[in-house]
């Protein structure tokens, strides 16, 4: 099965909760009315689209009747999914690769949301590019992250930096960054803490590790990606806030996309915080983690089954 067809296949709940409801809506209705236009709102709003985005698509579709662009119902699909495309268009995974060895990437986000599991698919991917990988496993509060990240060390053939529980995450990327300059390792992928986002000292350590990196290496970490677990919907985006007042998050990875009807969280995650999502996880195998393409998830959210 190719990725096109996983992501439509992950995407079968929100299709169900977004896509058919929108359809029901579509074939009861033989004009656009002012009642139609409020369920079809509804339907948005319940989708994990989110108010903002909502708003927004309404002012469009408004704007596309009076266009003319929008005749009748049916012409509302392929409309919607134009806009979504847009909304979420315009950035791709390898926008900030540049040439500077190594590339750090900084991986954050709460315990539970699939993590570590994401760095061990990252390190696969790009090790599938033809690219060297180093992990560091700068999560010292748990044993079971360093680990779950040996684990995936050994799986995906990629050094792990580690020190002992407990140690000083900052003390781990100063280490991690250090070696993987002097092995000329091409991506270096940094796992950190995941303590309820509520911590404030854990967004303080965050800002620590940033700044240990940067010393090393000026315009490091070159990627920051905060890891979302989709099934939780708006939750989502509450973490998204609060994390990106400690770390400049370049982009968003949502994982679980295959086990929620909640997809739409994609949509509001871009329009309301304005940080594009940059990978998503449609299943459990090791290559079910990819760069997001607006594009294709537009078109697999809208494809007739």
């Amino acid at each position: 099965m190719g990725f096109f067809d996983k992501l439509k296949k992950g995407l079968e709940k929100t299709r169900q909760s977004f896509t058919e409801k929108i359809e029901q809506i579509i074939v009861g209705y033989a004009k656009i009315d002012d009642e139609f236009l409020d369920e079809l709102e509804e339907a948005l709003i319940m989708a994990d689209v989110g108010v903002k985005t909502t708003d927004y698509l309404m002012k469009e579709i408004r704007k596309g009747i009076k266009s003319k662009e929008i005749k009748n119902p049916e012409d509302l699909k392929p409309f919607i999914q134009k806009q979504i495309s847009e909304i979420l268009g315009g950035t791709t995974v390898k926008e900030k690769i540049t040439d500077d060895t190594p590339i750090v990437i900084l991986v954050i986000g709460v315990n539970g949301v699939g993590k570590t599991t994401t760095i061990g698919k990252l390190g696969n991917y790009y090790k599938q590019e033809g690219k060297s990988v180093m992990f560091a496993a700068a999560d010292t509060f748990r044993a079971a992250a360093i680990d779950q990240l040996e684990i995936w060390g050994n799986r995906v053939g990629v050094d792990v930096i580690k020190h002992t529980e407990g140690a000083d995450p900052a003390a781990v990327a100063f280490d991690a960054v250090q070696s993987a300059k002097a092995r000329k390792v091409d991506v270096l992928i940094i796992d950190t803490a995941g303590r309820l986002h509520t911590k404030y000292n854990l967004m303080e350590e965050l800002k620590k590790v940033t700044r240990v990196i940067q010393r090393e290496i000026p315009k490091a970490p070159h990627e920051t990606l905060l890891v979302l677990d989709a099934t939780t919907g708006q939750n989502a985006i509450n973490q998204a806030q609060i994390f990106s007042k400690a770390a400049g998050i370049s982009g968003l990875v949502l994982t679980k996309l295959d086990g929620t009807a909640k997809g739409g969280v994609v949509i509001g995650m871009k329009a309301e915080l304005d940080i594009p999502v940059k990978w998503i996880g449609v299943g459990e195998g090791i290559d079910d983690l990819r760069p997001f393409d607006a594009d294709s998830f537009a078109e697999a959210l809208f494809i007739d089954k």
